[in-house]
């Protein structure tokens, strides 16, 4: 039984946008703060942003400014609208839910300068 599914990666010019989604099921979605990190080959998963059931948000620095993470819940959905990407972007995107431990399988995101 899948409980997170990220889609929304691809290929893009540095500069340009991409939107990620997590679908959720609806008993993970509600009750936990969700978030999004990525890995980049050779380095450590890192957060990127996470989001509470409420909507409070916060975010690395590196993506302060350009990357904006929301939640709907009626869909039971999240989402990561990315803009300004560079090239230092490109990594496996994934979705997780919180103290769950629970993960998405990712989408690679790649930039090209």
């Amino acid at each position: 039984q899948v409980q997170l599914m990220e889609s929304g990666g691809g290929l893009v010019q540095a500069g340009g946008s991409l939107r990620l989604s997590c679908a959720a099921s609806r008993s993970i979605f509600m009750l936990n703060t969700m978030g999004w990190y990525r890995q980049a080959p050779g380095k450590q998963r890192e957060l990127v942003a996470v989001i509470t059931p409420g909507g409070g948000t916060n975010y690395a620095d590196s993506v302060k400014g350009r990357f904006t993470i929301s939640r709907d819940n009626a869909k039971n959905t999240m989402y990561l609208q990315m803009n300004n990407l560079k090239p230092e972007d490109t990594a496996v995107y994934y979705c997780n839910a919180g103290a769950t431990g629970i993960w998405g399988q990712g989408t690679l995101v790649t930039i090209s300068s």
